[in-house]
This record gives C-alpha cells, structure tokens and sequence, in this order.
C-alpha cells in the first residue's frame, strides 16, 4: 500500500512577539505530539520555518499559529513530499526570522507593493522596470527570472551594502519617459522581499514591487507555458529543488555545504558525498574534510539500524526563505 504524501508548509508572518520564550515550548511540544519535523524561528518580529507532517497535524499547527498574536493571516505556502525531509523538529529563538541586519527597518510600517503572480510577467516585461533577485548566489545558479540582476551575495545580510553600492548606476540604468525605474523584487516565499522591499523604501526608492508569495507561488500558479521562469528554485529540504507546479528538481544537495549540486557535480574528483563538492572543497580544510567523513560515516551507520544520527546537521539554514 502506497504511504500517502506528506504536507510540507512553508511559513512566515511578521508580528510582535513580547515574549518569545513563553511562545516555544508549547510550540515544541505540539510539533513532537503531531510527529510534525522541520524548522520553526522565532524573533521579536515574529515567527518564520519550514515543516512538513500528516495534513491533519500540519492543520492543527497552523490553528495554533495563527492564534499567537498578529498571526491571524499567517503566510503559508503548501507542497507535498513523498518521505520526511527533515531529519528532527527544533524551535528557536533568533534576534530576527530572517537576518538583515538593519534594525530599524519594519515590514509591519512600510513594504513595497504586492504583485500577484498572475500580474508578474508583465511587470517584469516592463523595460521600466529593474528586477532584483534578492536570493544568495547558490540559489540564483540553479534558477532565477528572465533578465532578472543577481547580486551575487552569500548572505542576506549583505544586500543592503550591495544596493547602497549599486544605487546610482541601478536607478539610473533604466529611464522612461524621465520617470525613475520600477524596482521589482522576488525571493523564494516572499518573507525576504518583505525586508528587501522595506529597506529600499526606508532608503527613498518610491515604486517597489515584489512578487507575491515568492517564486513558489509563482511555480504554483503561473503555467509553463506561460513562465519567464528558467531553470529550478531551490527550498531548504531535502527536496533541493523544485519546478513548475512544484514537482521535484533535478538537483541533489552537498551535505557539506547545503549547497544545490548537479548530477555532473558527483563525478568531478572534487566531490565526496557527504566531505565535499566542487563548490566547498576549496573552502575547507584537511581536517575540516575529515571530520565531515567522520560524521557521514557516523550518519550511515545510524541510518542502517533505522535510527537518527544525533550529528546530523539540520535540513534547513535558518528556516525557510531564510539562508544566512
């Protein structure tokens, strides 16, 4: 008998959180009642993750969330997975749920404006218009928009040094009529353009957009047909990465890095499952490669009498949307 397909939710909300102590251990809790596995953050400016269970226990999270206060419209976008992609349920507490490191800046007070994916093309089509890929430079490899700019950062914290950087020669690229350009944003589910956008107004750019949901709304929603979507996007799972209609992706994960990898990828003499990759072998060690064996091996020997290795890393960076 065929095991049914697990929920996967991704979800975010900005929300003032008082306490956030007094928040996660019934939050634990319900998650290890449910057999519900994944990551969930929380921050003074509120709640962020990725998780994935049975659709009636994913249910009762999401009552249970969006009863915390200003969680009522809770942010979540669903998709399925054949086998459990996480390894352990944590919930923590961080300074923000998506890290930016610009404290003053509030998406609860300012963002930009929303775009539905069904509209998105045609913004972006607009040669008015500047697109922003606001992802990291591993992400935006494996897929990204039609003509969209790659800012080829490693962490969000530092887009807002590479904007104020490229201000002048972004703003002043594209002119129409004299009118100052569109800035249109888009992230993985929409929690990082939710910042994105909020820091660019906060630095005076008037006409900010962002995609609505993110790209997986966009997967979701918009046809292939009809996509100026190119490649695959990637999720912070053990799915890798996903396509249209959020089927599954072709690519796998370097779990030394947490990097996306190619099929070609495995054959260079670079890689090792489970040590390194053609992208990370240059950045660590000797030593550093042979504690990753270490650990693999530990992971392999764990998995072969069914158990969980206690090593193990975590599936997710730092929560859904959310790379460091």
């Amino acid at each position: 008998m065929t095991e049914p397909l697990l929920t996967v939710a991704a979800l975010y909300q900005f929300a003032p959180f008082a306490d956030c102590a007094a928040l996660r251990a019934p939050l634990q809790a319900l998650c290890d009642e449910q057999g519900i596995k994944g990551t969930l953050l929380l921050a003074p400016e509120g709640i962020n993750g990725t998780v994935a269970g049975a659709d009636q226990a994913i249910a009762h999270l999401l009552q249970h969330i969006r009863a915390l206060p200003g969680c009522a419209g809770l942010d979540v976008k669903f998709s399925t997975a054949p086998a459990m992609p996480f390894h352990r349920m944590k919930v923590r507490i961080k300074r923000e749920i998506v890290t930016m490191g610009q404290p003053d800046i509030d998406p609860l007070a300012s963002v930009g404006t929303y775009v539905e994916p069904r509209d998105w093309n045609a913004l972006i089509a607009d040669p008015g218009t500047i697109v922003i890929d606001t992802r990291n430079d591993y992400e935006v490899a494996v897929g990204t928009f039609a003509g969209a700019i790659d800012p080829q950062t490693r962490s969000f914290s530092e887009f807002p040094a590479w904007f104020r950087q490229q201000r002048e020669k972004l703003l002043g690229a594209v002119q129409t009529g004299g009118k100052p350009p569109k800035v249109a944003m888009f992230c993985t589910g929409g929690i990082r353009c939710e910042k994105s956008t909020a820091f660019l107004k906060a630095e005076g750019v008037e006409e900010v957009y962002h995609l609505k949901g993110g790209i997986l709304n966009y997967l979701e929603q918009v046809p292939e047909t009809d996509s100026l979507w190119q490649g695959e996007c990637f999720v912070f799972d053990q799915r890798v990465t996903i396509g249209h209609g959020l089927a599954q992706g072709s690519h796998l994960l370097c779990h030394a890095c947490r990097r996306p990898i190619t099929q070609d990828d495995t054959a260079s003499p670079l890689y090792e499952e489970g040590v390194s990759c053609p992208a990370c072998h240059g950045e660590r060690t000797d030593a550093q490669r042979a504690s990753y064996r270490e650990r693999h091996k530990q992971e392999a020997l764990a998995a072969r009498r069914g158990e969980a290795h206690l090593g193990a890393r975590h599936d997710l960076r730092h929560g859904s949307d959310m790379p460091s």
